[in-house]
C-alpha cells in the first residue's frame, strides 16, 4: 500500500513497487538480454501510472504513520507464520 502516508511515498518506493509488479506479471526477476528493454519500459510505464494514480487520489482519512503500519504488518506476519527462529546449520 502506497497511498495516504506521512511522509508521502517516495519516487524510489513507487519504482520498487512497479518493479515488483512487472516481475510478478512477467514471471521473472531478471529479464533476458532480448527482453531487457521491454522489461525496463514496463517498469517505467507502471511507475508513471502509479504516480499519476497516487497524485489523483483523495481521502478524508488522516495519513497513516509508516512506523505504525510496519509494526502492524510485522505482527500480522508473526501471527500468520509464527515467530521467526534462526537456526545455525
Amino acid at each position: 500500500m502506497l497511498h495516504n502516508f506521512e511522509p508521502p511515498v517516495s519516487d524510489d518506493e513507487i519504482e520498487a513497487a512497479a518493479l515488483q509488479y512487472v516481475r510478478k506479471v512477467s514471471g521473472t526477476t531478471r529479464p533476458s538480454a532480448a527482453n531487457e528493454e521491454a522489461f525496463g519500459e514496463a517498469v517505467r510505464a507502471v511507475t508513471a501510472a502509479t504516480r499519476t494514480l497516487l497524485d489523483s487520489l483523495v481521502t478524508k482519512a488522516p495519513p497513516r504513520d509508516r512506523e505504525a503500519e510496519a509494526a502492524k504488518a510485522k505482527a500480522r506476519a508473526a501471527e500468520r507464520y509464527g515467530p521467526r527462529t534462526i537456526t545455525s546449520g
